[in-house]
């Protein structure tokens, strides 16, 4: 059956689309055109002249509706996973922090699961640590965090194909060991909750660490050491052009003036929108997966307010931030969530933008940038059909 989305400003990759419409055949965009008369026989939706741009991408993510992917079960994830589709995110890497082996077993099991079920939202399981600078480990958990180990981190990758991304402080011992071996195996590495300065993030890029998580977050920026002056991780990234990074965009995490200065040195094709949204996002909880963790200023914190630990944002907080507050162009703004993040994961080929033959990951936008409908996989998501 053909569904055919009409009087729509449609996101393309060659820019906006005025009055055109998305034709959907079963999972998979079939059109886009900028023509706007209805096909005989379709299921007409109304856009009524709102924006319809890719589904989310989401590549760091630790749950939502009140569950965490730290649980391993079936039934967290597809909480946590349903909760977030609902503003939008319409893939996703299910997150664990630093955690103990068995529980990486546990999350790995059930992210097989899910991959192969019809029509999955879930592209595999991102593990943030635990291989980490303990003295960043900001919101992380001490007792796990360790120096990389070939002994732990090889048989996890033998033994299963879903990990598809592993973060790790660059510095540590064995740590471009490490690097080489995940990447030989199709894992994106990622820098991340280290003290890195340039000389190890060059070597770390050489080594395979592309990606850096949660920039600005967990790093040091240009520090003084008595009285000679140093480069943080974020110089460091920024000077190496090919390096990708990812930013909370809460407003909170990384300051809006902050987030402008990301897109205007890094620019949209080597920047991705992450929530890194802890069990309380997109639920009534007041509760994180950790119990060290309080929820106040509309963020996760440290109960000492030490550090950050997580956000609660969703996917379309996101974009509302990065354009509202940021003053981000929203194309621009959208791409960053959708069609980046697909690319540094190297899902581009099928999803991340409104294309022919792509996956009909779809997201209706008010002028309020408030989430009207979404459709993942050509399915209309639950709870989300207020074009209706």
């Amino acid at each position: 059956m053909l569904t055919q989305i009409i009087n729509a400003r449609i996101l393309t990759p060659q820019g906006w689309l005025k009055d055109g419409s998305v034709i959907i055949c079963d999972n998979k965009i079939l059109e886009v055109t900028n023509c706007d008369l209805a096909i005989v026989g379709a299921k007409i939706i109304d856009a009524k002249g709102m924006y319809i741009v890719p589904g989310g991408v989401e590549i760091h993510v630790h749950g939502g509706g009140s569950r965490d992917f730290m649980e391993g079960t079936e039934d967290a994830f597809r909480a946590a996973i349903k909760a977030h589709m609902q503003h939008g995110t319409t893939s996703i890497f299910p997150t664990l922090s630093s955690s103990t082996i068995p529980m990486i077993r546990a999350a790995a099991a059930t992210t097989e699961k899910l991959m192969q079920e019809h029509n999955s939202p879930v592209l595999g399981l991102h593990l943030e640590g635990h291989y980490f600078n303990m003295k960043m480990a900001g919101g992380q958990m001490p007792e796990n965090i360790k120096n990389p180990d070939p002994e732990e981190y090889i048989p996890l990758l033998e033994e299963t194909n879903c990990i598809k991304r592993w973060d790790a402080a660059p510095e540590l011992p064995g740590a471009m060991q490490f690097a080489k071996y995940v990447t030989s195996k199709g894992v994106l590495a990622s820098v991340g909750h280290t003290q890195a300065e340039y000389e190890d993030i060059l070597t770390g890029y050489e080594a395979g660490y592309t990606h850096a998580t949660h920039f600005y977050n967990a790093m040091p920026g240009f520090h003084k050491r008595r009285e000679y002056k140093y480069e943080g991780t974020v110089e460091s990234i920024y000077l190496i052009d090919d390096m990708t990074v990812e930013v909370v965009a809460d407003g909170i995490h990384v300051p809006p003036t902050i987030l402008r200065l990301v897109h205007k040195i890094k620019g949209v094709e080597k920047t991705a929108l992450i929530t890194d949204a802890l069990a309380c996002a997109a639920s009534d909880s007041q509760e994180a997966f950790d119990p060290r963790v309080i929820i106040e200023d509309g963020v996760c914190k440290l109960a000492d307010r030490s550090a950050l630990a997580g956000s609660i944002a969703t996917m379309d907080r996101l974009i509302r931030t990065m354009v509202q507050k940021a003053e981000i162009p929203l194309e621009d703004a959208v791409r960053m969530a959708s069609e980046t993040p697909a690319r540094i994961m190297g899902v581009l080929d099928r999803k991340g933008t409104l294309e022919k033959g792509k996956d009909a990951d779809i997201l209706a936008l008010d002028r309020e940038l408030n989430v009207r409908a979404v459709w993942a996989m050509g399915e209309i998501v639950e709870g989300t059909n207020k074009l209706f």
